[in-house]
């Protein structure tokens, strides 16, 4: 590819949202930064759209496993336009819309990051539409065909159906051939029954026995974002050479101990269960599995298997295939809002809440 030298000399001014520390969603601080010129490797990215996930909840009760200390800017994923790149970048990057794998750093009018570490969105994708496939498109994606694998005809089940990671998930396994069960709130059955996905009411004293109605043999495999009793019931409603996927600890979000006396127990669990004398399989999801060192060969990995994943569930959104499931959105500054939304158990709409800056 061309290189370019089309760096800046000037500084541009940047706006956060800095989370301070252990805080309530109030407690986020919008402030300006002024950004250097990129360096040799870097893109300077203005920001179009950003989101809410899991993990800015998490990480603001300091519950969020290899988070940054405080103060820091949340985000973890975004989607902007290349304005600038340092040398040794390919010109032809300059103009693009990207997307980005954060973690952190995401909630910015404009970021400097890592070239390699963007991914392209194909033309007549919008900003909202790209962010809401980022990091759950990637996690629904990878559970559902590099983890468990997941053939046509096979039944699965999904718990918090409605959610990020839900919405994206159920749709993909729709369209692999797989029927879907999903646990949500009866508020999201109708939009959940359109995705041709089977809903239960998550919070049913009987689910189990309701799931078990539904699939009398067990399921294929099962995805669990909650952990505690809700992956030990997944496991028990598997069939008997079924996969677990489990990916997240949302059920322990208030938990008050050290995060690793929530996890070493699950991933506990999830090892004995792979040593019992059954057919069956269980594991965590980590995105960032294997990511390894900065500039090392694992990263290169890494790197080219995101964008191999990331452009496949791209081009399903281009092809229809996949719809963009947007539950609200919040200009940037307003990022304490969108928080409260996403935890409130009043939050009536399906999907991802969209920041845009």
């Amino acid at each position: 590819m061309n290189e370019t030298n089309a760096t800046t000399e000037t500084t541009v001014t940047a706006t956060e949202v800095v989370l301070p520390g252990k805080v309530e969603p109030s407690g986020l601080r919008p402030v300006q930064r002024e950004l250097p010129a990129p360096t040799t490797g870097q893109a300077l990215v203005r920001v179009e759209s950003t989101a809410v996930s899991f993990a800015e909840s998490a990480m603001r009760r300091g519950r969020y496993y290899g988070q940054p200390a405080f103060p820091f800017v949340p985000g973890y994923d975004l989607v902007g336009v290349v304005e600038a790149v340092g040398p040794g970048v390919a010109g032809a990057l300059l103009g693009r819309r990207v997307a980005a794998l954060t973690k952190t750093g995401g909630w910015a009018t404009a970021v400097l990051l890592p070239a390699a570490d963007l991914v392209e969105v194909p033309d007549g994708i919008g900003p909202d539409d790209a962010e809401t496939l980022i990091v759950n498109g990637l996690t629904a994606y990878q559970m559902l065909h590099r983890s468990a694998k997941v053939q046509a005809g096979q039944t699965v089940l999904v718990t918090g159906a409605a959610g990020g990671v839900g919405s994206v998930l159920v749709q993909l396994a729709r369209h692999a051939g797989a029927r879907v069960i999903g646990t949500a709130s009866g508020r999201h059955h109708a939009a959940l029954r359109e995705l041709g996905v089977e809903p239960v009411d998550y919070r049913d004293p009987e689910l189990a026995s309701r799931i078990r109605e539904l699939a009398p043999d067990g399921v294929d495999a099962a995805f669990d974002h909650l952990g505690g009793a809700s992956v030990s019931l997944s496991y028990r409603l598997l069939n008997r050479t079924g996969t677990l996927v489990s990916y997240s600890i949302a059920a322990a979000l208030d938990d008050t101990r050290p995060i690793l006396l929530d996890f070493l127990p699950l991933l506990a669990k999830l090892a004995f269960w792979n040593y019992a004398p059954t057919h069956r399989h269980a594991s965590f999801y980590d995105i960032w599995a294997g990511a390894g060192k900065p500039d090392s060969a694992k990263r290169e990995a890494f790197r080219a298997r995101l964008r191999t994943d990331l452009t496949h569930v791209f081009g399903l959104l281009r092809d229809g295939v996949l719809t963009a499931k947007i539950a609200a959105r919040f200009p940037l500054t307003e990022a304490a809002a969108a928080l409260e939304l996403a935890e409130s158990s009043a939050r009536t709409a399906l999907g991802k809440i969209i920041l845009t800056p």
